[in-house]
């Protein structure tokens, strides 16, 4: 399977990258007669993650103040919110994003999908040490306490970050998979999910794509089909969150935030979350994808849903740099 390179776009300011110069702006910014939100969207949306952290640090050593702080006391609403998830290191942030799912009024079990059903075993790890260093808690055992049954064993299975990285493939184990699948759900009665949970949870991304494949030639239905026929509530989101990001995770993002902004109100939380998330990394390509789904740009389709400051802020991290 070739190799796919995705896009952000937020750029490193790579030359142009001063911390020290970014520290005074922002603190004149803040400090001057009337906050000016132009320049703070400026350098938050004109670095990435890793410069942000340089501009936090740079900040408190010229001033002996905290940006965050600062920010806090000045900044209010969503605007604020979004500027503090900027500034917030980037695995860490998805510790935050799984804190909040599980601690708000009721387990927000299409966030834990989101996040859990998307991650690479590099960022699975590294989001539990975040998570168990920040809350003093294993991330493991909150989920475990906070879910149930079927939906409790992918997601705690997925927490391992375990799945194979093997890009060579074997043709036979790629047939047995997907006639075990099928084994398992359509040709019998009832549908035998651990089998499921075992091959989504452990197989490496390209033998499941090789997987799907197969899967169309045994049955009448696509695998997505299956899964919907088969399963039900949480398990079957987590199952297809799976096997969309698997097949096509531009794709899938696009349609996790056309959910956002399309749905009864905004979900103003889960859209920071997903364009923070996916900025630097990929969120050009899911523009792309947005675009060619809905028909309409992803900034436009931001603008029209959102106003004022973080209006302006999520349209300008949304916008190719």
């Amino acid at each position: 399977m070739a190799l796919v390179y995705y896009e952000g776009t937020v750029k490193p300011a790579g030359g142009n990258h001063d911390p020290e110069e970014a520290s005074n702006r922002l603190h004149k910014a803040i400090r001057g007669l009337g906050t000016d939100e132009k320049v703070i969207i400026d350098v938050l949306a004109g670095h990435i993650n890793y410069e942000r952290q340089e501009i936090k640090k740079m900040y408190k050593t010229m001033f002996g103040q905290d940006l965050v702080e600062d920010l806090k006391s000045d900044l209010s609403g969503n605007f604020e919110k979004l500027c503090l998830y900027l500034l917030m290191p980037s695995r860490m942030f998805d510790a935050w994003c799984l804190y909040q799912a599980i601690e708000g009024l009721g387990t927000d079990e299409e966030r834990l999908i989101e996040i859990l059903c998307t991650k690479t075993n590099g960022e699975i790890q590294d989001i539990k040490e975040e998570y168990l260093t920040f809350f003093k808690r294993s991330l493991e055992d909150d989920v475990r306490k906070d879910t149930s049954g079927h939906f409790q064993h992918i997601l705690i299975s997925l927490l391992q970050g375990n799945r194979s990285e093997d890009q060579e493939m074997d043709d036979k184990k790629v047939q047995k998979d997907a006639r075990d699948l099928y084994e398992a759900g359509e040709n019998r009665v009832g549908t035998h999910t651990s089998v499921f949970n075992s091959i989504l949870a452990s197989r490496s991304p390209p033998h499941l794509q090789a997987v799907f494949d197969q899967y169309r030639r045994i049955s009448q239905q696509d695998i997505e089909g299956a899964i919907r026929s088969e399963t039900s509530g949480n398990l079957c989101k987590a199952f297809l969150a799976i096997v969309k990001c698997i097949k096509d995770p531009t794709d899938y993002y696009a349609e996790c935030i056309h959910k956002c902004i399309k749905g009864l109100g905004t979900n103003d939380e889960r859209l920071m979350e997903l364009i923070v998330s996916h900025c630097e990394i990929d969120l050009k390509d899911i523009g792309d994808a947005y675009l060619k789904k809905y028909g309409e740009s992803l900034p436009l389709a931001i603008k029209g849903d959102t106003s004022g400051d973080y209006g302006k802020l999520l349209v300008r991290l949304a916008t190719p740099q």
